[in-house]
């Protein structure tokens, strides 16, 4: 089961439980989101039809920005160099629902976060302990031989010979 809807300008194929970036939308985390421009949609293998109809929901999973583009100017003979960057926000939508034809294909829901461990007590049992990595690195540089010094090279002048 897919669709494929349109939004900020561009075609996506999203099914139920897929996360899409699309363009930055002005909602929040959490919001729910329903997508009414939906071109095509396919229930089963190999078939597709128009979505006249459908509506595909998502809910709202994280916004951000995309990736640094640089885009550089450039005129030859000139000495006419300009660069700048620019990088595009989005929005993270997780597909939770395609209805269409009285029928709805829904997205299993998301497991429970898990909470994670506070920091203070994964540091103090990892100094506390005799094999941690500090001891080891500390016991591993006692042991090591000293470097040799680097030889300063002389300067050479290109001009003349040496007898």
């Amino acid at each position: 089961m897919y669709a494929v809807i349109r939004a900020g300008g561009k075609q996506y194929r999203v099914a139920p439980g897929d996360v899409v970036n699309i363009e930055k939308l002005p909602a929040g985390h959490g919001d729910t989101v329903e997508f009414n421009d939906v071109l095509a949609v396919s229930s089963q293998e190999g078939t597709i039809g128009p979505g006249a109809g459908a509506v595909v929901s998502g809910q709202i999973m994280d916004s951000g920005r995309a990736d640094k583009i640089l885009v550089f100017h450039f005129k030859r003979k000139k000495q006419y160099k300009k660069i700048y960057g620019h990088r595009q926000p989005f929005t993270s939508v997780r597909i939770t629902e395609i209805a269409f034809d009285g029928g709805r294909f829904t997205a299993p829901d998301l497991p429970a976060a898990k909470p994670k461990k506070a920091r203070t007590e994964e540091a103090g049992e990892g100094e506390a302990g005799a094999g941690s990595k500090a001891a080891k690195s500390a016991k591993g540089r006692s042991e090591s031989k000293p470097k040799a010094a680097k030889k300063s090279a002389s300067k050479k002048s290109g001009k003349g010979k040496k007898k």
